[in-house]
């Protein structure tokens, strides 16, 4: 078999997964595992949000990314204990790295107890079970995100009330990271659901592109490798650390600032428009 990717031995002592075609490695830093838990589960408050979920109704989680399942299997183990339905919409353009993953399931750990109803997930593209409490309902919608996002499918999708955003990086994959996604993903949303997003990415780019889309932003967990992540929500009592006007002034200076306009990488600073936009913000209007 001509495997695209190959299992790494992080300095944590974690395995992770290195992926040949894009040249990068997942959860570099902490692992899978703890990564995801750190950065999605903490950052997006998943196990109290869950909680405060009415019985009966569902709280509902978009997998922007689905690669290996790490994310998504961190958000299931952390509502193990909740009474409640957790809806669970995962997007890949396909399913080779998950099922390489299953395929060395042993030796990374995470995957314990879900390689069949992952191997389902992937056959039959949905599948429903109790993990727990928790009552588990996920989804798989194959193709590319972007699209997706302006079809009429992506208007009939239920709405998150969070979003676990892990594509392969803007450098590596930039048709994911582009102002026009985040302005498609913002307008999908339901202004009436409080939504808020993770990322690992910390560039200036991607949080001037989740602020311009109409999102609030602001600073997430470290992980490892990198002292800060990136949040954004659609309601600002979501953001328990905006990005401040010192952020802003340091986005006006930066060369690397303006987002990407197109699916091609680039750095470039701000354009005139584009830091009137980001000074008119409501984030950084004074009370």
């Amino acid at each position: 078999m001509n495997e695209r990717f190959e299992l790494i031995l992080l300095r944590s002592g974690a395995q992770s997964i290195h992926s040949l075609d894009y040249g990068e490695t997942m959860h570099i830093g902490l692992g899978p595992a703890e990564e995801a838990e750190t950065l999605y589960v903490k950052g997006l408050r998943i196990v109290e949000r869950l909680r405060e979920t009415e019985p009966g109704a569902a709280f509902v989680v978009w997998d922007v990314g689905l690669g290996a399942a790490a994310n998504a299997l961190a958000v299931i183990r952390a509502g193990a204990a909740c009474e409640r339905t957790l809806r669970l919409v995962s997007f890949d353009h396909c399913t080779d790295l998950l099922r390489f993953a299953i395929r060395h399931a042993g030796d990374l750990g995470y995957l314990d107890g879900f390689a069949e109803r992952l191997g389902a997930l992937i056959e039959e593209g949905a599948v429903s079970f109790h993990a727990g409490a928790l009552r588990v309902e996920w989804e798989l919608i194959r193709g590319d995100f972007p699209t997706w996002l302006r079809s009429p499918e992506a208007q009939q999708t239920v709405k998150p009330h969070a979003i676990l955003f892990d594509p392969f990086s803007p450098a590596r994959n930039p048709g994911m990271w582009t102002a026009s996604v985040f302005d498609d993903l913002f307008a999908v949303l339901d202004p009436a659901r409080p939504c808020s997003l993770a990322t690992y990415s910390r560039s200036t780019m991607t949080r001037a592109g989740l602020l311009l889309a109409g999102f609030h932003a602001g600073v997430g967990y470290a992980t490892g490798l990198k002292e800060e992540t990136t949040v954004a929500a659609n309601e600002s009592g979501l953001i328990t650390r905006p990005l401040d006007e010192r952020w802003l002034e340091r986005a006006r200076k930066s060369t690397g600032a303006e987002p990407l306009r197109e699916a091609v990488y680039r750095q470039a600073p701000l354009t005139p428009e584009t830091w009137s936009r980001l000074q008119r913000h409501p984030q950084f209007q004074k009370a």
